[in-house]
């Protein structure tokens, strides 16, 4: 088997990556980032810590290590411009890329294109190793969005998707047709703690819409949601969570649904190419 490298962030999924290279027996290295990656995630796996402002000693340790293929997960605080400069080969990657640095989706297509023609790595999605990490389509558990929140989800595809060709965010909070608040900078928990306040609770409605970027990286950069955001739905007052299909990581599937059943709130992938968006897939 090609040796995975897995450049780990915060969050379970780097675990999850390092589980499933144990159970087939894929050899595998854990370059973990200082101030995001929790070791504990991932017990015993052969590491070493980077950081994010140093791509050169990362690349180094990576091939020294024989690693083939690379696979980018977890979230990170992403380094300043002036700590990029400090790495040569960071600054010459800024100098190469110049304008197409602007926006998020311009860089991190620049970042996999870089480490693959210029590095001779082999950048994979987390669903090539996790299989059932991406969500799919049609209600997860007991509960099942109603035509109102249907109408909600409806609204909040079309707002997500106007956002996502701007390269705004990925997420938005819709009630009763009127959008609360927009993913920016501050992700998914905090968005959602943001527009716990304008919620109204004498009404019905209210959902949290997730979906990726229509030029989206899709390798390194997929939307994703976790037993965390269902915590943060729950205690907003939100009625469910609804994500693309095919389109955004779901981490911790089965403690989601169940959080999700206890709660009495659904959670329902969309399928992006079906007629009328709200409506799961049949058969």
């Amino acid at each position: 088997m090609r040796k995975l490298g897995i450049i780990a962030g915060g969050g379970s999924l780097p675990g999850q990556i390092v589980s499933a290279c144990r159970d087939t027996g894929r050899p595998h290295f854990v370059l973990a980032f200082e101030g995001s990656a929790d070791p504990a995630t991932f017990p015993d796996a052969p590491m070493e810590w980077i950081r994010t402002s140093g791509i050169s000693r990362a690349l180094d340790i990576a091939r020294r290590e024989e690693v083939q293929d690379l696979v980018l997960v977890g979230g990170i605080q992403r380094p300043s411009m002036l700590d990029l400069m400090r790495d040569v080969r960071s600054a010459k990657f800024l100098a190469k890329v110049g304008t197409r640095m602007l926006g998020d989706d311009n860089l991190l297509s620049a970042v996999v294109h870089e480490i693959e023609a210029s590095e001779g790595f082999n950048v994979i999605g987390p669903e090539v190793i996790l299989e059932d990490i991406l969500a799919t389509a049609g209600c997860y558990g007991a509960v099942e969005p109603d035509l109102d929140d249907r109408a909600d989800i409806e609204r909040g595809i079309a707002a997500v998707r106007t956002m996502g060709a701007l390269d705004i965010g990925q997420g938005v909070v819709v009630q009763n047709g009127r959008i609360l608040g927009v993913e920016g900078v501050e992700g998914t928990d905090r968005l959602i703690e943001r527009c716990a306040e304008y919620i109204r609770r004498d009404e019905t409605g209210g959902v949290f819409v997730k979906a990726p970027k229509p030029s989206q990286e899709r390798r390194i950069d997929l939307p994703t949601v976790g037993l965390s955001t269902m915590h943060k739905v729950v205690a907003a007052g939100l009625r469910g969570i609804a994500v693309e299909a095919g389109g955004v990581l779901v981490v911790d599937r089965a403690e989601m649904t169940a959080e999700a059943d206890r709660a009495g709130v659904y959670f329902f992938g969309f399928d992006p190419a079906a007629a009328g968006n709200a409506r799961p897939a049949q058969g």
